[in-house]
């Protein structure tokens, strides 16, 4: 008969406390659309600098306003010089921001002086974004400010290593690739770039170098717009648009209409053309071809470049790319929206949260949701030449862009990024060696990241339950319901970490470290949310021992109610591959001696082949020896005694040092 397993633990291995709780953060709906009956939670409003003569004059510059707030400066009178420098800052153009940068930070730090940090960190975040000297200073100033709040990304190497550790466990599915190149149906032998989808995502538009001209010793090189359909969920070879929308000249970077009727597309040296390249709109004739092919005139286009029309999802405001003079950096995002009478406005820059002293290029609006997407070089958080960003608008104001993390942005650059209208794919352009001839066009499932609903906010903290300090370790979060998961960043040094998720889903956050066991818990979010959890940090220099893990008796097998125990030793060792363990098997003294001594070693033998079947790790990493009856804990007096000695012992061995 089976003796009723105990399953006390003789040591504290760790203690959790998980508890949530909704706090409440202020919920604003995204603008919806004429039509589209969209109502969705954005990010809560962040703090929103104005500038109202940022697009009206190019330079502010008042000598008397200086003089009266250096004056108050040299009297150290600091409360009268803020509303006054607030007050002058309000009405920079856009050459302010790298003329005059120094008044920002000077701005910035009367504000942090104040204790008004937001206010402080808005303003060193311009800073940082438009100086065009050596400001190395106010950026280890900035990071001082911000890390606790900013986010660490684990490196993408080593973030699938964690991944390949975990997939020995079958708890969760592994991440879904991290991209896919699109194939020889799209992809040709030279650069293919520019997505957008169209006609409810049966279409796919690009934009080609394939077409290439030997003209004797010369190569002309044409940039033409490409096509494909959707068929059976498979992209059908490219074909080319054709005249009349591809000419002599170079095409490319269009936006469709919801309809399909209304094409956007720029094209390069054109007669007609105002600049390097323009953009023009295409209007489908009744038999389906296109016409009526004109340029969008002197209020959209500049004697400069201007290329990558997005529409907004009421397609009455246009974005673009363009590096016209009296932008903030070498190519700026620009809009312009549609007047009463139907005519496109003048051109206006997004502004220097958005844009900065470098490029901003390849704008994409989310067909549903107020977000855009750009792709940068400038931003803060930037993970290679050219990274892809989100900035949501909120209560008409465009707030800070984010990285949308490392599964998207890579060690090369990233252009012309686009998301299908029920946001599971994207697609994009990539370079492995910031060779734009290089460019491809890949796709794959959409990280959360880049997710236009991940706005809602589930906070934590980690802390040792003993000491109550704050822990360091690796945060994952993995959507049950998709099976995908979601980029692992470091534990801030304040032991908190913060995660945008969507609302309404299903996740499992994992926190690992060497200094204590896997904490799992599942999180069904309802809301933005806050949690704390404490754990006790593991004492390698005493063995864990867990009392009466019982066998049958007589016997070595393991049975059913040791496996959670067993499986936590196993999920230790796969997030640990460089530690050691060792099994240590105790019986009691009753009974011949040599039988006990070899009854332990075969128990702590199934205990050691359970685990390493369990993780495929090899037999090289745990040692499993019997004691026998040779070391009790107590002397046996009792039935309780004998009990307490028939124990199994776990040792962690941690890796030695090298030395210098």
């Amino acid at each position: 008969m089976k003796r009723s397993l105990l399953l006390a633990l003789y040591l504290l291995l760790f203690h959790l406390a998980f508890t949530s709780q909704g706090q409440q953060y202020k919920h604003i709906p995204l603008d919806s659309d004429a039509g589209l009956n969209v109502h969705k939670k954005a990010p809560a409003p962040e703090l929103h600098l104005n500038f109202p003569n940022l697009n009206k004059i190019p330079y502010y510059h008042e000598p008397r306003k200086l003089a009266a707030i250096q004056k108050l400066e040299k009297r150290k009178r600091y409360d009268q010089v803020l509303p006054l420098l607030m007050q002058y800052v309000k009405n920079f153009g856009v050459q302010n921001f790298y003329k005059d940068t120094h008044l920002l930070w000077r701005l910035g730090q009367l504000y942090e002086k104040r204790g008004d940090q937001e206010r402080a960190i808005a303003l060193y975040r311009l800073v940082l974004k438009h100086h065009r000297t050596d400001v190395r200073k106010i950026l280890s100033h900035y990071d001082s400010l911000e890390q606790n709040t900013k986010d660490y990304y684990v490196p993408l190497d080593y973030y699938y290593e964690l991944v390949e550790y975990r997939k020995s466990i079958a708890t969760f599915q592994p991440p879904r690739g991290v991209y896919i190149n699109m194939g020889n149906a799209i992809n040709s032998d030279h650069a293919d770039y520019g997505p957008t989808l169209g006609d409810e995502n049966e279409m796919f538009i690009y934009t080609s170098k394939r077409n290439v001209n030997y003209l004797g010793m010369e190569t002309k090189v044409n940039e033409d717009l490409f096509y494909s359909k959707q068929n059976n969920g498979y992209w059908e070879d490219a074909q080319s648009f054709g005249k009349p929308i591809n000419s002599q000249f170079n095409e490319g970077s269009a936006c469709l209409s919801r309809d399909g009727k209304t094409l956007y597309f720029a094209r390069c040296e054109s007669p007609d053309g105002m600049g390097n390249c323009d953009l023009y709109v295409a209007s489908m004739q009744a038999d389906g071809s296109w016409g009526q092919i004109r340029n969008l005139g002197a209020n959209v286009n500049s004697e400069a470049w201007d290329s990558q029309p997005t529409l907004s999802t009421n397609e009455d405001t246009l974005y673009f790319a363009s590096d016209r003079l009296g932008g903030f950096g070498l190519s700026d995002i620009y809009y312009t929206y549609k007047t009463k009478g139907g005519n496109w406005a003048k051109a206006k820059n997004l502004g220097p949260v958005v844009n900065t002293r470098e490029s901003e290029v390849s704008p994409f609006y989310h067909p549903l949701y107020q977000v855009l997407y750009f792709s940068s070089r400038g931003q803060l958080y930037n993970f290679g030449d050219f990274d892809i960003y989100k900035t949501y608008k909120v209560q008409g104001h465009w707030q800070e862009p984010r990285n949308i993390g490392p599964l998207v942005n890579g060690r090369g650059s990233e252009y012309y990024f686009t998301i299908d209208a029920a946001s599971k794919n994207l697609y994009y352009a990539r370079s492995e060696a910031d060779d734009i001839e290089n460019l491809d066009l890949f796709s794959f499932p959409l990280p959360m990241e880049a997710h236009p609903l991940a706005v809602t906010k589930v906070e934590g903290t980690l802390t040792d339950s003993v000491t109550r300090k704050p822990l360091s370790g690796i945060v994952s979060v993995i959507d049950l319901e998709n099976g995908i998961e979601i980029s692992s960043k470091y534990i801030r040094p304040d032991g908190t970490f913060e995660f945008d998720l969507i609302d309404k889903s299903r996740y499992m956050i994992l926190i690992q470290s060497p200094d204590f066991f896997t904490i799992e818990k599942e999180l069904s979010l309802e809301q933005d949310t806050a949690f704390q959890v404490m754990t006790n940090v593991i004492d390698y220099s005493v063995p864990m021992v867990f009392k009466n893990i019982e066998f049958e008796q007589n016997q070595s097998n393991i049975i059913e109610e040791m496996k959670p125990i067993l499986d936590e030793v196993a999920m230790f060792m796969i997030d640990h591959p460089s530690y050691r363990l060792e099994i240590a098997g105790h019986t009691d003294s009753f009974g011949d001696p040599d039988f006990n001594l070899s009854l332990s070693q075969d128990r702590a033998d199934a205990i050691k082949s359970y685990i390493e079947r369990q993780v495929n790790i090899g037999n090289d990493r745990i040692d499993a020896i019997g004691y026998g009856s040779q070391k009790p804990l107590r002397e046996e007096k009792t039935e309780e005694d004998r009990r307490l000695n028939r124990r199994v012992e776990f040792t962690i061995i941690k890796p030695k040092k090298r030395g210098l």
